[in-house]
């Protein structure tokens, strides 16, 4: 792994994702620590052990837990350690945000630089070498790409899904979670500025 700490990234993870919350615009459902109910279902974790997965599991869980799941079903089991290390931070949160649309971003941006993959969400070995040789190829330029593909999806989830804008725009205007979460793996020279952002989300009303 190198000089990685890839459970200090899950633990930066658990911190920017936040306690408990159950929001109805939110397909995940009830979530801690960025742990929606239907992974911990997946996972069986009745932590009341009442018989099934509830919302008050998900109360239940502990902030250690969430790096544990993070580590091996988010990290270890799609297989990020297998991508350039500079890009495992930003790929790796953004499959805990969004599960194997982590890995079709890349693949799309790995696409577009001229790299034979398929988009479908699987970090195999083509998709892994491709990675590699991009990196190689523009080891200054490849992490920032991917921190803009994530933003720009999260701009077109919110085009799609009106009830979404709340998380990539604040009530007061500016950028939301969505964005700002997505802007901290760019360099700032990519930051979009006010007017950009405001340009941007114009059609939303």
């Amino acid at each position: 792994m190198g000089t990685l700490n890839v459970r200090q990234i899950a633990e930066e993870i658990v911190e920017r994702e936040g306690g408990y919350v159950n929001d109805p615009d939110d397909p995940g459902g009830a979530t801690k620590f960025g742990v929606t109910i239907h992974t911990m279902r997946r996972l069986g974790l009745d932590l009341d052990g009442d018989g099934k997965v509830s919302a008050e599991d998900v109360r239940r869980l502990t902030p250690a837990q969430a790096v544990d799941i993070f580590l091996d079903h988010y990290f270890d089991k799609p297989g990020i350690d297998r991508l350039p290390e500079a890009l495992q931070p930003s790929v790796f949160d953004m499959y805990v945000n969004a599960g194997s649309n982590a890995v079709k971003i890349l693949q799309g941006l790995l696409g577009d630089m001229g790299h034979r993959v398929a988009v479908d969400g699987v970090l195999g070995p083509v998709t892994a070498a491709a990675a590699l040789a991009a990196f190689a190829a523009a080891p200054n330029h490849l992490v920032d790409a991917y921190g803009i593909a994530r933003r720009n999806y999260y701009f077109a989830l919110a085009d799609r899904r009106p009830a979404s804008r709340k998380y990539a725009r604040t009530r007061a205007g500016s950028k939301g979670g969505w964005i700002r979460r997505a802007e901290d793996f760019i360099s700032p020279r990519y930051h979009m500025t006010q007017r950009e952002f405001d340009h941007r989300v114009a059609a939303w009303g």
